[in-house]
């Protein structure tokens, strides 16, 4: 199957101090006639004087050979810090603004919502906005004429769809400008953050509504910081760090490596030989820690509902010990949420005595809402013939939010100690053998 947007080595640089060259005004034209002169001889003068010249320090690359195809009926989220160049790759879609170098190819009608006010006239009402919108995508004016009354009423504008845009306000200039965007059947929807204006309610509207598109088969490309509209919404999604191509892939994966990108890899281990944590009178067994994701990779962080383990080396004096671990997970209160060890949950590994070697505990499918959490680690002689070492805060880790019940919606952090999958269910009456019990169901 063609893709229906194909992006080869794109790539974006601007000259800082310098304007992107576009549309100029009467008075902009006449006032750089007039000062024309002075201009160049300013000019001459500052070159003399630059501490960076053009093409080093003073470009900025927006974005840098920036490579991927996306296909029909693909909904792609594409993420990112800010600076990444998200929004300036949706502008060169849009074809607002033209790429540095690199190629960009788009098999269809293209819808954008990017920034407040793009694609609408201030002096136009709302109702010739549509038709103006519309007829830019090539759209007939009966077509665009069977989509005006469920334009209006999924943007709520009806008392004021014959007023002046320039005198919405922006909540109405998003819901207008957005339900234009997903309405007049584009083959590709770019929607940038923009949405956030709008409140939550509309939110949820424009999330079920792009869904809606890509269900129909058309292609959506989304950017956002709501990476719980990002799960609900995207079945990929694309990651951009510093202009650069990261990622492509399943969204679920991109998200999380999204999220733990900034994070040092050193924050994963922890040395535990001296460590102020450790109780007065515990013998120095456990050396280092180290928690690990579900792919067993070193991690300062996991999203909700992730699995992740820790792990826990040590050694000892000649003679060795039986060993055992135990480990206390606490949120950033102090307050313990459970304790496990391996007597506990199915006898110890080692039945005879070791000098050395690493302990692991999985904890698999983890209930904890977003915000940070640290294990106490305790490791004892399971014979008996030795004392044990306990390190308290031994190691931390952050849980990142994730939209773990697929609904666009995200706990509240610290609304609780851990989420918790529940079913609800309805009927109509009182519940049977109620009525009973209290003697009311006489015949």
């Amino acid at each position: 199957m063609r893709p229906i947007i194909t992006i080869r080595n794109l790539s974006k640089r601007y000259t800082l101090g310098q304007r992107e060259v576009g549309y100029q005004t009467l008075r902009e034209a006449l006032v750089k006639a007039g000062s024309g002169a002075i201009g160049r001889v300013r000019s001459r003068f500052n070159r003399r004087h630059l501490q960076n010249p053009p093409g080093k320090e003073s470009d900025l690359w927006a974005l840098r050979d920036v490579t991927f195809d996306v296909q029909p009926g693909e909904v792609l989220g594409i993420i990112g810090r800010n600076g990444a160049g998200k929004s300036t790759l949706l502008k060169i879609l849009s074809r607002i603004t033209e790429p540095s170098s690199g190629q960009v190819e788009l098999y269809g009608r293209v819808g954008s919502l990017l920034e407040v006010g793009t694609g609408f006239h201030p002096e136009l009402t709302g109702r010739e906005n549509i038709f103006l919108n519309g007829a830019i995508l090539g759209m007939r004016r009966k077509e665009i004429a069977r989509k005006l009354d469920e334009i209006v009423a999924f943007a709520e504008v009806d008392r004021f769809i014959d007023t002046p845009v320039k005198r919405y306000s922006n909540g109405m200039f998003v819901r207008l400008a957005f339900a234009v965007a997903a309405h007049l059947e584009p083959e590709i929807l770019l929607v940038d953050e923009v949405l956030a204006v709008g409140d939550q309610a509309f939110q949820k509207r424009c999330l079920g509504k792009m869904g809606d598109v890509a269900r129909e088969g058309r292609t959506v490309v989304f950017v956002s910081h709501n990476m719980a509209s990002i799960e609900a919404l995207c079945n990929t999604c694309l990651f951009l760090s510093d202009g650069e191509f990261v990622t492509k892939g399943q969204t679920h994966q991109v998200v999380s490596r999204y999220m733990t990108a900034d994070l040092r890899p050193e924050s994963a281990s922890v040395s535990l030989s001296v460590h102020s944590g450790r109780r007065r009178g515990s013998r120095p067994l456990m050396k280092v820690a180290t928690v690990r994701d579900d792919t067993g990779a070193p991690t300062g962080a996991i999203r909700m509902g992730s699995s992740l383990s820790v792990a826990v080396s040590f050694a000892c004096d000649a003679g060795g010990i039986v060993p055992g671990l135990g480990v206390v997970l606490k949120n950033a209160h102090g307050v313990a949420i459970f304790t496990v060890h391996e007597g506990l949950v199915g006898g110890n590994l080692v039945d005879h005595r070791v000098e050395c070697g690493t302990l692991i505990c999985e904890l698999d499918n983890l209930p904890l809402l977003p915000g940070r959490y640290s294990f106490d680690l305790y490791l004892g002689d399971t014979s008996g013939a030795h004392s044990s070492d306990v390190v308290s805060d031994a190691i931390s880790f952050e849980v990142q939010p994730a939209d773990v019940f697929g609904t666009g919606q995200l706990p509240a952090p610290q609304s609780s100690l851990i989420y918790w999958p529940a079913r609800f269910a309805f009927t109509n009456g009182a519940i049977q053998g109620h009525e009973e019990a209290h003697g009311l169901n006489r015949g």
